[in-house]
């Protein structure tokens, strides 16, 4: 992503480590570890804090974190038994996708019922251009658990429909335990990220094999097809199959 950037003549500057902002009423300045960066606008896209100060959670006995985020289990149930949270004043991962699920999950529990939030398969997508998304483990991730894996990474030139959009920029990449051929990840670099990774989720979510994955039918030309290819990569050079073939 960082290269494609580069290529749009924006200048990505990793680990700069912003020490302050200041505005001069023209300008913005902002002082990093690494000199200090000027401009007309400055975009702060650093994520949302628990707004939890006001709620007294030390009186009340419910544990948060060093952010103050609220701590939760699956159930949405603090150290506290009769009292629930849900959403960003939590510490669970800020998408509102995982709120909804959270807020519905407590208000079910909180009048008697059972339901839990498994949060891992729960897919991301920056909306960048090209967007990158995932889902699952990712290899380093995989390793850090003990797993012996297997994982390809498919270039979106062998992708169809991306040659048809005349935009090949990215990448589809599954990860895999090497023994049982069990999908344990997918990362996706494209256009249409976002659009391609809840597809893995499911094969994620039912314990799909990679086999079982490049086998399943998937329209031609579409972008999702990138799944299946990079499934077949596994056995076979995809470069040398004729469109469509199973």
């Amino acid at each position: 992503l960082k290269t494609l950037l580069d290529e749009d003549g924006i200048t990505v500057i990793l680990d700069a480590g912003v020490e302050r902002v200041d505005h001069d009423g023209s300008q913005f300045s902002v002082m990093t570890r690494e000199g200090e960066l000027r401009g007309d606008r400055l975009l702060v896209a650093t994520g949302r804090t628990p707004n939890t100060e006001i709620l007294a959670l030390e009186r009340a006995g419910v544990a948060a974190d060093r952010r103050g985020a609220i701590i939760v289990d699956d159930h949405m149930r603090t150290n506290v038994a009769h009292i629930y949270a849900a959403g960003d004043c939590t510490s669970q991962p800020q998408f509102v996708y995982v709120a909804a699920a959270a807020g519905t999950r407590a208000a079910v529990n909180m009048t008697g019922g059972d339901r839990s939030l498994d949060l891992s398969v729960m897919p991301a997508v920056i909306f960048t251009d090209p967007q990158v998304a995932t889902v699952g483990l990712n290899e380093q991730q995989a390793r850090e658990q003990g797993l012996a894996v297997e994982s390809r990474k498919l270039a979106l030139e062998n992708v169809p429909r991306a040659l048809a959009n005349m935009d090949t920029r990215g990448f589809v990449k599954l990860v895999t335990e090497k023994d049982s051929g069990r999908i344990l990840g997918c990362q996706v670099v494209a256009h249409e990220g976002g659009e391609i990774i809840q597809t893995a989720a499911l094969a994620i979510r039912n314990g799909m094999r990679i086999d079982e994955l490049a086998d399943q039918l998937f329209p031609y030309l579409t972008m999702v097809e990138g799944l299946k290819l990079c499934a077949q990569t596994f056995s076979k050079d995809v470069r040398q199959l004729s469109c469509c073939a199973g």
